[in-house]
């Protein structure tokens, strides 16, 4: 303890149970309503009925190790034992900072690997065929909301009048709505880069407008019962009573509707995964899709683009073609020379004299100096052809040569100084 001065380190004020500091860490902790609330069920469910009677100074390794393990031993699943680590870590990094304890034990332990299920998600023709679905349901407006822009439930029932601005085309996501206590709240949103400009996109104006007068009329309707203040900070999406609406009856009312016309069971946060996925397959670079989603962390948004069989085909068709394109245009090249060539050839063939027999029955052709016989056949030619005739036919088979030369050259130069894209 005496070093432990000399280096700056007193000594607490009181000796901390794990329990008793647990719950003074989550009475101080700046966290968001919901995630305090979720702190707090995990140290009263898991960490305090092990570990809540051991001194906090005296907490190793190895304890927070075989408690974990035996988390996990006892049936519950590799997610909720990292969730387990995360707030224990979080805690106890509390403690270093108020200089309780000198390290943080539950950085140091082991655990089971854990990949989380890639969520469910569907394709662009399956979003349209449930907008379509829900066209004359009242939540329609909030459906396009979380389709065209792949907004959070909070976000889009969290929408205020004074956040939609219809002159300058511009949509300012700033609260969510979330129950905390047993109460609907505006609250701020989950993290800083969620607070965001979108561009009011032709879809969704008309379907703000349309709320806008179905709103007014249910006021009308509703008159002094108007639990809503009726001004610019009047939430854009409320009940028949101008309260707020619920999240949960949202996805609710989204899961009946995927019941009632057939379509494949998603949640509804899987239509922000969709959007997502449909910005990758339009190749919308992945920044703008993290500013559109309002990730803090682009790794965050490469989780939201899938990337499915369809997909996995159009991008190997294009290496396919770019590895192998050339190799088979160049074949059909040299067949089309060599069709050339044949024709050019039979052409020839049917323009010369057709040759004629020795009086002993044996063909007479003319050949070199030496009298041996040429490599050419169509220079047969009868005895007693002219000698103008002969040099005519010779010419004639020269310039055919050329000609069935000159157009493989003219092809193969193409072939290789223009290779395909």
């Amino acid at each position: 303890m005496i070093e432990e001065a000399r280096q700056g380190i007193l000594p607490a004020e009181k000796t901390w149970k794990l329990g008793d500091y647990l719950d003074s860490w989550i009475e101080k902790e700046k966290r968001r309503p919901l995630t305090r609330k979720r702190h707090e069920s995990i140290v009263r469910l898991h960490i305090k009925p092990r570990l809540g009677h051991l001194r906090l100074d005296a907490l190793s390794v190895r304890i927070a190790q075989n408690f974990l393990d035996d988390l996990f031993t006892d049936g519950r699943s590799v997610a909720t034992v990292h969730q387990t680590r995360k707030v224990l870590s979080a805690a106890l990094t509390y403690a270093m900072r108020q200089e309780l304890i000198t390290r943080n034990v539950a950085r140091l332990v082991e655990l089971p690997r854990y990949r989380a299920a890639e969520a469910d998600h569907w394709t662009p023709e399956e979003t349209t065929r449930f907008l379509n679905a829900a066209r004359t349901d009242p939540l329609y407006p909030v459906f396009v909301l979380l389709a065209l822009y792949g907004l959070r439930r909070g976000e889009a029932v969290g929408l205020r009048w004074r956040d939609v601005d219809f002159d300058r085309g511009v949509v300012r996501i700033r609260q969510q709505v979330q129950r905390i206590d047993g109460e609907l709240r505006q609250v701020e949103l989950k993290t800083e880069t969620s607070e965001r400009d979108e561009p009011l996109l032709a879809t969704a104006r008309e379907v703000l407008l349309r709320q806008r007068e179905a709103q007014v009329a249910a006021r009308a309707e509703a008159g002094d019962s108007w639990h809503s203040t009726g001004d610019d900070y009047e939430l854009v999406f409320t009940t028949r009573t101008g309260r707020p609406l619920e999240s949960h009856n949202v996805a609710r009312s989204f899961l009946r509707i995927c019941a009632q016309h057939g379509l494949r069971r998603i949640t509804i946060h899987g239509l922000r995964h969709s959007n997502a996925t449909a910005q990758k397959e339009l190749q919308v670079h992945a920044r703008d899709t993290q500013a559109i989603l309002g990730h803090g962390d682009i790794r965050t948004t490469g989780i939201y683009e899938h990337v499915g069989l369809e997909s996995k085909r159009n991008a190997l068709q294009k290496v396919e073609g770019r590895l192998f394109a050339e190799a088979s245009n160049r074949e059909r090249c040299r067949q089309n020379c060599r069709q050339t060539a044949n024709e050019a050839a039979a052409s020839e063939s049917k323009s010369l004299p057709k040759k004629a027999s020795t009086p002993d029955g044996l063909d007479a052709f003319f050949g070199g100096s030496s009298q041996t016989r040429t490599g050419d056949t169509r220079l047969f030619r009868a005895f007693g052809a002219t000698v103008e005739q002969r040099l005519t036919s010779i010419n004639n088979v020269v310039r055919a040569h050329t000609r069935t030369w000159k157009l493989g050259c003219v092809a193969v130069n193409l072939a290789v100084n223009n290779p395909p894209a």
